[in-house]
């Protein structure tokens, strides 16, 4: 399974404002452009169970079990005590590999969410008339827009919020006296827009105009296909290549680094193992792909490219081409086979900080320089940088560093994503290999 954690984006509005029906459509969009999505659901009731009274594992439950897992081929499903609610965070937190997880409510979560306001449900619409006098106002979004609701209708608290730079407050007795008068506002409190608020589904004017001043898209209320464009582009992981680089003969070494025995295996079987987990696509540059062959057998499911040379040079430039014209996706993690504690959770960091950032490489930097070889680069931005200093007779890899946007990821947070270090070390020749295979060993990696 890939471990990557999961990008999520909650939906959010009122009661019968159509989140579910909207969240149906999108994650069957999302879905048909082969997108691996997930989902989750707020629900507001206590003590809801999804399984049928009387069956076996409902028997289960109710003679006291803290968890029951229902398992059948292809579908599983757990049914779990908790104390108390747990955190959307940490919901989405238990859900690694997805490419983006689709949440249902939660508004305070911390997510970022979608807003839909629909003109038939009579909440929405009056959620939209106070949204939008808030935008003209020049109110930050976030504000306290209930507040500011109640006090735009007559006599609710004598006083004029154009007047204040931020919402008036009402006292309790005004509280109370506005919910006798004006019932029909009750269901817009606490469901506001916030500063949380990314986007806006909607088929009401005032909404639209309302996102337009706060600089957040609006999307009609049928126009999933757009909506999906934009979560694609905004929210969605960027899918992987992993590309290992195995080289062939090593003059130091006395044979292929790739089938050196190490730990009782050939050396690449370590790397492929390690890594695999957050590759959506696994590359082996290698100029042996027939004393390669036997990984196809070995490891069926990863569908491994054996991928020779792009160029007829020797060479880390030459190999770094070689890998981002191979991928397929638009990032590309790039690892030399002996690296022997290569870390995904390394590769992991630093995509993410790639898609933080915008970067067109993140590379580990350290007090030796760049570990150009444990890095990951946007295909895009690297591939014609690369090409052109190719062209220029450049070998050397971080050459092209000054071509492209770098975003140097130092060693504090190489160990926070890796605390036990050692990502770096490589062996050349027989004697530095068996040191690190002495170093597994007392790591208890070894089996």
């Amino acid at each position: 399974m890939n471990e990557f954690p999961s990008p999520a984006v909650s939906i959010v509005g009122r009661h019968n404002s159509g989140k579910t029906t909207l969240i149906e459509k999108l994650i069957a969009e999302l879905v048909r452009r082969g997108f691996d999505v997930g989902s989750v659901k707020h629900h507001s009731h206590v003590g809801f169970d999804i399984d049928i009274p009387g069956k076996d594992s409902w028997r289960h439950r109710h003679a006291g079990a803290s968890e029951t897992v229902i398992a059948c081929p292809g579908q599983m499903a757990c049914i779990k005590t908790t104390e108390g609610e747990l955190e959307c965070a940490d919901i989405v937190a238990s859900m690694p590999g997805h490419d983006v997880v689709v949440v249902e409510g939660y508004r305070k979560s911390g997510l970022p969410t979608i807003e839909i306001m629909r003109a038939g449900n009579a909440a929405d619409a009056r959620t939209a008339e106070v949204f939008a006098e808030g935008a003209r106002k020049g109110w930050a979004l976030g504000t306290d827009f209930t507040q500011f609701g109640r006090n735009t209708i007559p006599h609710a608290a004598g006083v004029d919020p154009a007047d204040h730079p931020v919402a008036p407050k009402l006292s309790a007795e005004e509280e109370a006296e506005f919910a006798r008068q004006h019932p029909d506002h009750a269901d817009i409190s606490n469901k506001m827009p916030t500063a949380s608020t990314v986007a806006v589904v909607t088929d009401i004017p005032a909404a639209s105009e309302a996102a337009g001043i706060y600089g957040i898209p609006a999307f009609g209320i049928n126009d999933v296909a757009s909506l999906a464009d934009y979560i694609e582009r905004t929210f969605a992981r960027p899918h992987v290549s992993l590309v290992i680089q195995a080289g062939g003969e090593s003059r130091r070494m006395g044979r292929s680094k790739a089938t050196v025995p190490f730990c009782g295996r050939p050396l690449i079987c370590r790397l492929i193992e390690r890594l695999s987990p957050v590759a959506d696509e696994l590359i082996i540059t290698t100029n042996e792909p027939e004393n390669l062959a036997f990984l196809h057998a070995e490891y069926p499911q990863l569908h491994i490219q054996l991928v020779c040379d792009a160029v007829n040079e020797r060479g880390a430039l030459p190999g770094l081409y070689t890998a981002l014209r191979a991928a397929r996706n638009p990032y590309v993690a790039v690892v030399a086979c002996d690296m022997v504690l290569a870390s995904p959770s390394l590769v992991v960091a630093e995509a993410l900080e790639m898609t933080r950032t915008g970067a067109d490489a993140v590379v580990p930097v350290n007090k030796h320089g760049f570990e150009p070889f444990h890095a990951i680069y946007r295909r895009m931005g690297c591939l014609p940088a690369v090409r052109e200093a190719l062209n220029e007779g450049e070998k050397r890899a971080q050459v092209f560093f000054s071509r492209v946007n770098v975003c140097e990821f130092p060693q504090r947070k190489v160990l926070a994503a890796e605390p036990m270090g050692g990502c770096f070390m490589n062996a050349n020749t027989p004697d530095e290999l068996a040191a690190l295979e002495r170093i597994i060993q007392d790591r208890i990696e070894c089996e």
